[in-house]
């Protein structure tokens, strides 16, 4: 298993464009790609919708778990995504 926290900089929050980049990249690995937020855990190989209804704000902190084959692949590259459009 591979986490990282991080801290929401957009001061949009989570909106659609960057909520369906960060979808599409976790498609990309094998692994279980979770978020937790809000006392609340989706898969980010879900929908964009489920993302996007956490109503994550700029300042918000939330919790990225990778579990799986390719986890630790997957937990540097989500972090990028995060960084680069969050």
């Amino acid at each position: 298993m591979q986490q990282f926290i991080y801290t929401i900089k957009d001061r949009d929050g989570v909106h659609a464009r960057p909520a369906g980049v960060i979808i599409q990249a976790a498609h990309k690995f094998k692994s279980d790609i979770a978020l937790k937020a809000k006392g609340k855990q989706i898969s980010l190989k879900g929908g964009i919708f489920s993302l996007m209804g956490l109503g994550i704000r700029c300042g918000d902190e939330i919790e990225v778990v990778c579990t799986g084959e390719d986890e630790t692949e997957a937990a540097a590259a989500m972090r990028q995504s995060f960084e680069q459009n969050l």
